[in-house]
């Protein structure tokens, strides 16, 4: 077989896959990003970027283009439990703020930075195939054209096209547990992600573009075809278990149409021979702790140092991507089993519930709390005995 055209061919130009073409071009390697897609362009999305996602913008320069966007700065989450409500900063000194900048916007950004960095860059490219020989994939074929590559990477979400042909193995898999609708209202404004809480429901507000407020609201899984007929009437009586805030949106105004998704929880085998996963098609939980675009950043960083290794005969492939798959799950698997709890949209069990009511109102400790839920700190860290009692103490 003659050499591959590509050191790595990336499937699916988003969250994943663009910072991805973007760091192994930047290290060098001959990298075509290609999506089914033309951009600018939306995709459904709960928008937010935790500050260990601006991290990484900022390690990459791109910090500025999104805050140019106008998107505002948040550097408060509230956590609104009923009797109880937590408010915290979410961040660190280096990166204080979070940010949830409409995807047209962001999407756009993240691919000129991959084509600037000297990736090549398809869009309205659907792949129409996943070559693969002698049980290793080789390739993608498209517009009649057969493109080869030492590695081919699904960064095209749930549905990838990579995993459906490679079928890896699926662990920790949970069916869909709740569903969510989102839309824009005006009117509205916070400086806050503020998250609320109450038995078999929840719903979550942050400021993005254009002086517009995201409101996402969601319910059980098991009750979607109940509400599917009057989803805008089921979403104004969520609001109305806290009637302060259903006071603020009937004063507010819905600017655009809702839109909804159910995600299913999974992890998947990332790599096998010749191909990988990255972001949603590796790894997939619930929306209901924002996690997805921060995730997607530290996956991409994750995988391109592992394939920059590999390709450059640093070290050999099923090592290095034995390792990211290590580290992706050390990672992800305690924010991934916390999601999965807090999706269960039941009250806190009287362990947390007793924790929340102990550390309200101490400023320190809320602030922990929103650096949990912000993905500062890991909930091993933030739920070791010698740390709660920290808190409880007031320290």
């Amino acid at each position: 077989m003659t050499d591959p055209t590509y050191d790595v061919i990336v499937v699916g130009a988003r969250c994943a896959g663009a910072p991805l073409a973007m760091l192994l071009a930047r290290r060098g390697h001959r990298t075509l990003l290609v999506d089914r897609a033309t951009f600018p362009s939306d995709t459904v999305s709960t928008h937010v970027i935790h500050p260990p996602g601006v991290g990484a913008l900022q390690r990459w320069g791109l910090q500025e283009q999104v805050t140019a966007t106008g998107c505002p700065p948040v550097g408060r989450y509230s956590f609104d439990f009923g009797p109880v409500t937590l408010a915290g900063a979410p961040g660190t000194t280096a990166t204080p703020y979070a940010y949830a900048p409409r995807r047209i916007l962001l999407d756009q950004i993240l691919l000129n930075a991959a084509a600037a960095a000297g990736a090549e860059v398809s869009e309205g490219f659907s792949v129409e195939e996943v070559l693969v020989t002698d049980g290793t994939v080789t390739g993608i074929r498209g517009r009649g054209d057969v493109l080869t590559a030492r590695v081919v990477v699904g960064a095209d979400g749930r549905n990838s096209v990579v995993a459906k042909t490679v079928r890896p193995a699926v662990y920790e898999d949970v069916p869909a547990l709740t569903v969510g609708y989102y839309s824009y209202w005006s009117n509205l404004p916070t400086d806050t992600f503020e998250a609320y809480s109450r038995p078999g429901r929840g719903w979550a507000v942050c400021p993005t573009n254009d002086g517009l407020t995201l409101v996402i609201g969601g319910w059980p899984h098991a009750e979607l075809a109940e509400h599917r007929d009057d989803v805008e009437g089921e979403l104004m009586r969520t609001f109305e278990l806290s009637p302060a805030f259903a006071e603020r949106i009937r004063a507010a105004t819905r600017e655009e149409r809702i839109a909804g998704a159910s995600v299913p929880n999974y992890f998947r085998v990332p790599y096998g021979p010749g191909w990988a996963l990255v972001g949603d098609a590796g790894y997939s939980r619930d929306f209901i702790t924002a996690q997805g675009i921060t995730d997607a950043f530290l996956d991409a960083e994750g995988l391109a140092a592992a394939l920059d290794a590999t390709l450059g005969g640093d070290e050999p492939y099923e090592e290095a991507m034995a390792d990211y798959q290590k580290r992706r799950d050390a990672r992800a698997m305690p924010v991934y089993q916390m999601t999965l709890g807090i999706a269960s949209l039941q009250p806190p069990d009287e362990q947390m519930a007793g924790l929340v009511s102990a550390i309200a109102g101490n400023q320190p400790a809320m602030d922990a709390f929103a650096r949990l839920n912000s993905g500062v700190t890991s909930p091993p860290e933030f739920f070791a005995p010698d740390n709660i009692g920290r808190l409880l103490a007031g320290a």
